[in-house]
């Protein structure tokens, strides 16, 4: 069985959206396919929220090494000021210096083939370049945001840094992998020497049927019950803003096609609650609208197993993206209400798939029109599901198939002494 390094800031027992559940599934499903993963993370102490639950995510036998790391927000901050040169090429650059040595080790030690590196945490790329120049050994890069929407505009130092490295990564990786068609395109305009030798590729996200193996079924809901809509994850001010939502559930009530003891709509771990709680109140909608707080990775399945339809915000803004939860939506089967870029790749994914209507995030017309009669259908049984074959393929499993292949295709040109395509 071949070895392969795989570097991933956002690992178990981080608690930092989703981010985990890319590497998770592929270090879950490598073994089968002829890889063995070994795993350099960075320390809990460096991570902004951890939950110690998620260990029981890593699976049995995987082995993960940790090297020291801060945070320069939280650990090397003023009253909340750092120095932005600091972050070069973002908060975690720390780790850079000591996973390198660790890398060098374990290169060594494992006799590791390849070596994987993933996004948004830039300082993870950087650390798999400098292990791959120093060893020789082919690097396979993994962007699962374009950087141009992953970099806060607050930092100079560190956009400069960050797009200094995106042409890095373009230049030495072996291969650099997209999880949307659209993120490779924007990348190939930008760097067509990658494209041109065939070192691009989209390996999409995905759901891992391991962790709906003891969700429950779907129950049906009980007459006078009130519709739940969830919404599970965070959202942005930019991008995900839910205000032309808000205003429009606002104005179906005052027209009194909404009434609060009809719909429950739940922000599952939004992270915007202080932004947006004053205006649900301004609108009277803090009744029908409320927030809830994070929950286990399983529990927000059963939630959303429970509930009568799903939420999802992804604007313009985030074209090129497809967030990681729409999969375990199409997995989970309920009807979807989404509120998407109409041009962009969730919209693409999920006219592909069906089960979900879709309107524009900051129509609020549209968006009344739109859920008007979306829980119309919800109340007569009629909304649409997506089909579960049209899911399959969507697997985390599917995923690690495609990058098995991918580490075996590097590993024979690094040998053969060729850039691999």
């Amino acid at each position: 069985m071949k070895r392969v390094l795989m570097i991933a800031f956002h690992f178990p027992p981080a608690a930092i959206g989703s981010g985990h559940l890319r590497t998770l599934g592929f270090v879950r499903s490598l073994p089968e396919l002829g890889w063995d993963p070994v795993v350099l993370s960075a320390n809990a102490v460096s991570l902004p929220r951890i939950d110690a639950e998620n260990l029981k995510l890593i699976p049995p036998g995987c082995r993960v090494h940790r090297a020291f790391a801060l945070d320069v927000r939280r650990h090397l901050s003023i009253r909340g000021k750092y120095f932005g040169f600091l972050a070069q090429p973002d908060g975690w650059a720390s780790w850079w210096p000591a996973a390198v040595l660790q890398g060098l080790r374990l290169i060594r030690t494992q006799q590791i083939d390849v070596i994987w590196s993933t996004y948004p945490i830039m300082t993870a790329h950087c650390i798999a370049h400098t292990l791959s120049r120093l060893s020789g050994l082919p690097w396979v890069a993994d962007f699962r945001d374009p950087v141009a929407s992953s970099v806060g505009t607050e930092n100079r130092f560190s956009i400069t840094s960050q797009n200094r490295w995106e042409q890095r990564v373009a230049a030495k990786a072996a291969h650099t992998v997209f999880t949307t068609r659209g993120a490779m395109l924007g990348y190939a305009a930008h760097y067509p020497e990658a494209e041109r030798e065939g070192r691009l590729s989209v390996i999409p996200n995905g759901y891992d049927e391991a962790t709906f193996a003891d969700i429950p079924a779907v129950t049906v809901r009980q007459p006078g019950m009130p519709l739940t809509l969830l919404h599970s994850g965070i959202m942005y001010p930019d991008g995900r803003n839910p205000l032309p939502f808000f205003k429009a559930v606002a104005n179906l009530k005052a027209a009194g096609r909404l009434l609060e003891g009809d719909v429950r709509i739940v922000l599952r771990a939004s992270g915007s609650e202080a932004a947006y709680g004053k205006e649900l109140c301004r609108l009277g909608l803090d009744r029908m609208i409320t927030f809830a707080p994070p929950v286990s990775s399983r529990d927000a399945l059963v939630e959303q197993a429970k509930a009568d339809a799903l939420l999802l915000f992804q604007g313009g803004r985030f074209d090129h993206q497809i967030p990681a939860k729409t999969y375990e939506y199409l997995r989970i089967g309920r009807p979807i209400f989404a509120l998407v870029g109409a041009k962009g790749d969730t919209a693409a994914l999920l006219h592909k798939t069906g089960g979900a209507q879709m309107v524009p995030i900051d129509d609020v017309p549209a968006i009344e029109r739109g859920l008007a009669d979306f829980i119309d259908a919800l109340r007569a049984g009629r909304a649409q599901v997506v089909a579960g074959r049209l899911v399959k393929e969507y697997s985390r499993h599917q995923g690690a198939v495609a990058l098995a292949d991918l580490f075996n295709r590097v590993d024979r040109a690094s040998r053969g002494g060729i850039r691999a395509g």
